[in-house]
């Protein structure tokens, strides 16, 4: 650590290694068919996702735990993302996504959760891994911290405490209000797709085109489309079409209306296959795990497309000339979709505004090429929509905590409401309306939750740094509690020792 240098440690303190001051079980996932949202045996609790502010909420228990946490081990996340901190609120499952650290008599539990939240962007910087970054139990129990005599950990503890607290406050409700936000940014998009959004606009622009109107003109061009490019097959191979080439086309199937919510007057419902000229499958190439040079041809990771706008920067460089296909090449105005993601995330779609020359799809991704009829921007908003973002969800495959994927054929199937195409642009507008508004309350939300995050992380700086409380010359040095720790372990490891060879023989090899 750049500010752990025993030189430039306050007097009294040294430095160690996690695996000196702490005990580190690293977590495995228990087999499935164990694990249940019901209630039935311990919590089960896999990654971040489930933490807190300190404690993290269980969405999964466990009747077959492979490792376990004791109540108020420090839950470290070691994979995706790496560093983040929770207290076992109880005796607890840990899936392969989390470590559990238990300090030695003399380190301050809160002392040690707090240096790991100093130095979580260390920890993570030690991370290895492509698509998620991890680290390993070797990396996090030769992890190096700055260790204060036992009386001083005391201190900085409980300053700690009364100067977080307050912060802490003013963080959680910033966060509540930008939960809100994130509320009402879906229930705008849900609003849109039912038509209640664009209520008013209806009452004032009577329909002069239907959807089904609208529908007959995609699917004619979309036929038109089919047989442009069927002679221009039979051209280039030097063919004449047979006479009953048209009968090919095979027209979309249209979707069946049992069961389906109803729709304002002048919508309809389609399957997107009915919008689509064809969905074009992304390509697996080789690539080196570091962002593309400005120069440098690169292909998209999946994040590049999980977040509502594209961004290209999220990107891995493709090492060959010899592999690069043009064809793949992503440009504006291509709609992406991510055909591999987390349940959440996958069937994510970004409307590409702008984007740099040689960036190409990626086989966990799909261009879909729609009608010039259908308003982009619409079709986005349309996808974007927790009506459609749950078909999707719902209908993708793969494990319970893993990637999730979605086919073609699952896409093609999803139902979308159709509205007028002078509705569909009103559509748009309120939508950008209602969300500009969003963004821009965002943003400050944004602002002042760096602002809150740079002071913490001042306040931490200060505590580790022996900065934060006045250090005591008659405190004992944390040499003297390093050694009394290994003299511990060593008499508890001799203890261990005696009794195994009191067990009986048949029984050691158990």
């Amino acid at each position: 650590m750049s500010e752990a240098k025993n030189n430039q440690l306050p007097q009294g303190w040294t430095q160690a290694s996690l695996s000196e001051i702490a005990y580190v079980n690293m977590g495995q996932s228990p087999p499935s068919e164990t694990y249940n949202p019901d209630g039935n045996g311990l919590p089960f609790f896999q990654g971040k996702t489930e933490f807190g502010n300190l404690y993290p909420t269980p969405k999964w228990w466990c009747t077959s735990p492979s490792k376990i946490a004791e109540k108020d081990d420090i839950l470290l996340s070691v994979r995706a993302p790496v560093g983040p901190t929770n207290l076992a609120p109880s005796k607890s499952c840990i899936g392969r996504g989390l470590a559990a650290v238990r300090p030695e008599h003399g380190i301050n539990l809160k002392y040690l959760l707090n240096g790991f939240r100093r130095y979580a962007s260390e920890l993570d910087s030690k991370g290895t891994g492509t698509t998620f970054k991890a680290v390993s139990g070797k990396v996090v129990r030769d992890f190096i911290f700055p260790i204060a005599p036992s009386a001083e950990q005391e201190r900085i503890a409980d300053k700690l405490d009364e100067l977080l607290s307050d912060l802490d406050a003013g963080v959680s409700a910033l966060e509540r209000v930008q939960a809100q936000l994130k509320h009402y940014r879906a229930a705008v998009l849900k609003a849109a797709v039912e038509g209640s959004l664009t209520a008013a606009w209806r009452a004032k622009h009577p329909t002069t085109e239907t959807a089904d109107a609208l529908l007959t003109r995609i699917l004619a061009e979309r036929r038109r489309r089919w047989e442009q490019t069927q002679l221009q097959k039979y051209k280039e191979a030097g063919k004449e079409p047979p006479a009953n080439w048209k009968d090919k086309y095979k027209e979309p199937t249209k979707p069946k209306l049992e069961n389906l919510a109803g729709l304002p007057e002048g919508w309809c419902w389609v399957r997107l296959d009915q919008l689509l000229f064809e969905i074009e499958a992304g390509k697996s190439f080789t690539c080196e795990p570091r962002r593309a040079g400005p120069d440098e041809w690169g292909i998209i990771k999946v994040s590049a497309m999980s977040w509502g706008e594209f961004d290209e920067t999220e990107n891995k460089a493709v090492p060959s000339a010899r592999e690069i296909d043009p064809y793949y090449e992503i440009k504006p105005g291509d709609l992406l979709l991510s055909r591999a993601n987390t349940f959440e995330l996958v069937g994510a779609s970004v409307l590409v505004k702008d984007c740099r020359p040689r960036l190409l799809l990626s086989d966990k991704s799909m261009r879909l090429l729609y009608s010039p009829n259908i308003e982009k921007k619409w079709l986005k908003t349309v996808l974007g929509s927790p009506v459609i973002r749950r078909q999707i969800s719902h209908k993708s495959t793969g494990t319970k905590e893993g990637m999730r994927n979605v086919s073609q054929e699952i896409i093609l199937d999803v139902l979308i409401p159709l509205a007028p195409a002078a509705e569909c642009r009103a559509i748009v507008d309120a939508v950008e309306e209602q969300l500009s508004v969003i963004d821009h309350l965002e943003a400050n939300l944004e602002a002042k939750l760096k602002s809150a995050s740079a002071l913490r992380q001042s306040i931490l700086r200060h505590a580790f740094t022996g900065q934060l409380v006045p250090q005591n010359p008659k405190d004992e040095p944390a040499s003297e509690l390093l050694k009394r720790i290994a003299i511990e372990r060593h008499k508890f490891t001799q203890k261990i020792k005696i009794a195994f060879k009191k067990l009986p023989k048949n029984r050691k090899g158990k």
